[in-house]
């Protein structure tokens, strides 16, 4: 699938790549736009070819955030209309955020706004030396509400209340300070990084990656109790006796790659 905003493709070893393509307006987003993301990702999750998913753009920006034309049609909604885009916003990132593939972010330039949050969303993040982001929202007297349970999970409450109430921009090595960035890749080496980090990926049982990454937000923050205790326990041994992890220990065993790796180049 593939549009004049979004381009879509899957290649022979399972890796979706979804790029943003509106260089002429920095990536900008607007309601087609997360209607066609939506949909896109949600079609990923259920193709079962699909093994994880890389999120690109092209240009010289990553994401300005919201396109200025669709927020001028949004001073004219009204609060059920605004409520209804809103919500389609926030679809999309609980989209890509739930999503139980991996997901990779390769940020090449400027990300703003609702960029950010898909930034935040996403399990890995490789981005350039160009790279900045800012929370902008309030410079026009908004806030960056829909995007929110991302970015603070992503660089924590401290954090957030500065640039949320800021809106200063921050350049890469911040970012990978504070944990939204996972690593800083030279222009030229993105793709090449991008594909060693997918192909470790790909090493992995695709199950136990999505097991992996709800237990991830299963257990952020809960106190190690009794109950917490028998949920992992639970978690660990129902995965000792699916087929995968049986899979992948006889595997081991055997010294031999599990029937879902790809062969290394």
């Amino acid at each position: 699938m593939s549009n004049d905003k979004l381009l879509t493709e899957i290649d022979d070893l399972g890796r979706a790549t979804l790029t943003l393509n509106r260089p002429e307006l920095h990536n900008a987003f607007d309601d087609s736009l997360i209607a066609g993301m939506t949909e896109a990702l949600q079609k990923f999750a259920a193709d079962p070819r699909v093994r994880l998913v890389r999120l690109t753009a092209t240009g010289k920006s990553f994401s300005a955030g919201a396109d200025l034309g669709w927020m001028r049609r949004m001073a004219d909604y009204s609060r059920e209309e605004n409520l209804a885009d809103a919500m389609a916003l926030a679809e999309l990132l609980r989209t890509l955020n739930d999503l139980p593939k991996p997901t990779v972010a390769l940020v090449q330039g400027a990300v703003f706004g609702g960029g950010v949050g898909l930034v935040a969303a996403c399990d890995l993040v490789l981005a350039t030396p160009r790279a900045s982001f800012c929370l902008s929202e309030v410079k026009l007297g908004l806030i960056p509400a829909t995007i929110s349970p991302y970015v603070v999970a992503a660089i924590g409450p401290r954090a957030a209340r500065r640039y949320f109430l800021t809106a200063e921009r921050f350049d890469v090595e911040s970012a990978l300070r504070m944990g939204l960035v996972h690593e800083i890749v030279a222009a030229e080496d993105l793709d090449r990084e991008a594909d060693r980090l997918t192909r470790l990926l790909l090493q992995n049982g695709p199950q136990a990656m999505a097991a992996a990454k709800q237990l991830v937000a299963d257990v952020a923050w809960r106190p190690v109790d009794e109950d917490l205790l028998a949920d992992t326990a639970e978690r660990i041994a129902a995965a000792r006796a699916s087929d995968e992890g049986r899979e992948g220990l006889g595997a081991f065993l055997e010294k031999r790659r599990p029937n879902w790796a790809v062969e290394k180049d």
